[in-house]
């Protein structure tokens, strides 16, 4: 068996494959169905400062190789978070690494400053696709200021390892990689969600209540995957990537490109064990092709055909 250990700056994972926020709860939704143990980190579903019941059915819609979801961060807030559901979770032998969101910078500190009181909490996600109230709701992900301040501003009060997961609805995504790791990231991931819609032709309405939600599943990985290979040839740190990973292949093509570690999503939904197969396959992938870890796979791309 191949060696499948990473480091993510000083967070360590047994190996790459973890699940991304919003797709698997907080592990405990998919005990019946995997040993968690098995995973290299469980990304729980996003956080904020207070209870938020989320927007109004419908919220979710299936579309052509994807989907469509409009939850709006329904949770029961950091401190419940803190109290009640960390405590259980964190028996599991894997990284669980919390999902930060706010609507302005106050809120992203006051949430990442509690959950970086925790001590066997090593890492937090910070999600700068959240809308900027102050901003008239434009998220901070896509201006390169808003980018700067979020960025820096967490970093003064987080000293666990900073991944900071990037939108793709940006002009120039590796500028804003950059500009995350000129101002503390440890690390990015991405990608989150685009920007999407669906209508409902016979009524003439749009299916979600939202009218427009974020898109995920196969359909938006070639376009990911073009983004981590850009990135991870843009920046120094780590690069985790997320975007229609459904298989071992596809996870094994966003470490070719780049990425050090991937994030598993919309698949979760279709097959409950799924990230548990892509370990295996990467495993096998590395042994049948002689190599002794999964390092020396990372950004190995042949670009010369």
């Amino acid at each position: 068996m191949a060696d499948l250990k990473i480091k993510i700056d000083n967070l360590e994972l047994k190996n790459p494959v973890t699940t991304a926020s919003g797709t698997f709860g907080s592990g405990q939704e998919y005990l019946d169905f995997i040993n968690l143990d098995k995973l290299g980190g469980i990304f729980v579903k996003g956080i904020t400062l207070e209870n938020r019941e989320g927007n109004p059915y419908p919220r979710m819609a299936e579309t052509a190789s994807g989907m469509l979801n409009a939850v709006g961060l329904q949770n029961k807030g950091v401190d419940y978070f803190i109290d009640e559901i960390f405590p259980v979770v964190k028996k599991y032998d894997t990284q669980i690494i919390p999902n930060v969101n706010g609507s302005s910078i106050e809120e992203y500190i006051e949430v990442t400053e509690k959950l970086n009181s925790v001590e066997e909490i090593n890492a937090i996600e910070l999600n700068i696709s959240c809308p900027n109230v102050k901003e008239g709701g434009m998220a901070f992900g896509v201006k390169k200021s808003s980018v700067i301040a979020v960025t820096k501003a967490i970093r003064k009060v987080c000293d666990k390892t900073l991944i900071v997961k990037l939108s793709p609805n940006v002009t120039d995504i590796a500028e804003m990689a950059k500009a995350v790791e000129d101002n503390g990231a440890d690390a990015v991931s991405l990608v989150n969600t685009f920007l999407g819609m669906a209508i409902d032709y016979k009524t003439r309405t749009p299916i979600l209540s939202t009218i427009t939600g974020g898109l995920s599943g196969p359909a938006i990985k070639p376009i990911a995957l073009r983004m981590v290979w850009q990135v991870a040839n843009a920046v120094k740190i780590p690069v985790i990537g997320i975007g229609g990973i459904m298989c071992a292949g596809d996870a094994i093509e966003f470490l070719l490109a780049g990425a050090s570690a991937v994030q598993v999503g919309t698949a979760n939904f279709i097959d409950p064990q799924i990230s548990v197969k892509i370990i295996d396959g990467i495993n096998n992938y590395l042994d049948e092709n002689n190599f002794s870890s999964v390092k020396e796979i990372i950004g190995g791309m042949i670009s010369e055909i």
